[in-house]
C-alpha cells in the first residue's frame, strides 16, 4: 500500500480501516472505522487529487498472557482519489465515537443545478 512501509519482522502488519464513502448534494463524506484511536495518532493529508489517512496504533503493555489477539495494531493507511470537483481548500475532519469523518466539499461551480425548460 502506498505510504505505508513494510513492517519489521515480528511487527504487526499494516492494515486498512473499513470505510464508507457518501456522495451528498454539497460534499463527499469519507467515514473510517478507527475504534480506540486517538486523534493524535491520525494524519489526514490531501494532495495531487488524493486523500491520504494514515497513522499507527501501538501495542499496549499487558501484564497477563494474551490468549486471543484479533484487534488491529501497527500502521494503518487509507488512500482514495478525489473527484475533480472537490474543494480541497475546505476539507474538514472529525473523530467521534471511533469514526473519523472527512468532509470534502464540492466546488460551487460543480454542483448540479436544475434547468427550466421553456416552450
Amino acid at each position: 500500500m502506498p505510504g505505508v512501509g513494510f513492517p519489521e519482522q515480528g511487527a504487526a502488519e499494516a492494515w486498512v480501516p473499513l470505510a464508507d464513502v457518501e456522495d451528498t448534494e454539497d460534499a463527499y463524506l469519507v467515514e473510517l472505522e478507527l475504534p480506540g484511536v486517538d486523534k493524535d495518532q491520525i494524519t489526514v493529508e490531501v494532495g495531487e487529487g488524493e486523500l491520504d489517512v494514515h497513522g499507527e496504533i501501538k501495542e499496549k503493555e499487558r501484564t497477563g498472557v494474551v490468549r486471543r489477539h484479533t484487534r488491529h495494531v501497527g500502521e494503518f493507511g487509507y488512500r482514495t482519489s478525489l473527484p475533480p470537483n472537490s474543494d480541497t481548500e475546505h476539507i474538514s475532519a472529525d473523530l467521534t465515537n471511533g469514526i473519523l469523518t472527512v468532509r470534502i466539499p464540492k466546488a460551487e461551480k460543480a454542483r448540479p443545478q436544475r434547468i427550466e425548460i421553456s416552450g
